[in-house]
């Protein structure tokens, strides 16, 4: 059963990943999702980069729906998300290989680091608008160097989806988590 911290996190996924507004998800939203996925600079159309940043979309979509559609309708609420949520922490090793091409998606000079820049734009094309990220890139940079390396990235990608710690600082790294009003 989702804790309130949870419920609140996987809201703000929801409402990120439904890009028709429409109450659901389905495949169009991932398809929609990879688009805008496809608009930062090292996802050049035609790119290996952008076949795997598409591929790690339509498979968060295949995998959900394979998971989360209770009644194989084709479309996932957030009611059915939330009932995935016992299973999240078996999913360890299916979330960090998606971080490899997320990071390689996020890191536009190819330097290795993520920036506080290149994590601003990891937040937009997240969330398909600009989002408030005020001391998120601190909170994220624990080794205060300035910047996220593969290493820290891929720790902090888990923690996001896996864990149920508002303490850990990846339940933060596609924004703040909003607190229940």
């Amino acid at each position: 059963m989702a804790s309130e911290f949870q419920r609140d996190k996987l809201l703000n996924m929801f409402r990120a990943f439904d890009a028709d507004g429409n109450g659901y998800l389905d495949q169009s939203d991932f398809r929609a999702l990879a688009d805008r996925w496809k608009e930062l600079p090292r996802v050049r159309p035609g790119s290996e980069l952008a076949a795997r940043v598409e591929a790690v979309m339509l498979g968060w979509w295949d995998h959900l729906a394979a998971q989360a559609d209770a009644n194989k309708d084709g479309k996932v609420d957030l009611d059915e998300i939330l009932a995935m949520v016992d299973r999240l922490h078996t999913m360890r090793e299916v979330v960090a290989a998606t971080a490899e091409t997320i990071f390689d998606a996020v890191d536009e000079n190819g330097d290795g680091r993520i920036s506080p820049g290149e994590h601003r734009r990891l937040v937009d094309t997240w969330h398909g608008e600009r989002v408030d990220i005020a001391d998120v890139f601190d909170r994220l940079d624990q080794d205060g160097d300035g910047y996220l390396s593969r290493p820290e990235f891929t720790e902090l990608w888990i923690q996001f989806w896996v864990s149920d710690d508002p303490a850990e600082p990846g339940n933060h790294l596609c924004g703040a988590v909003p607190p229940r009003s």
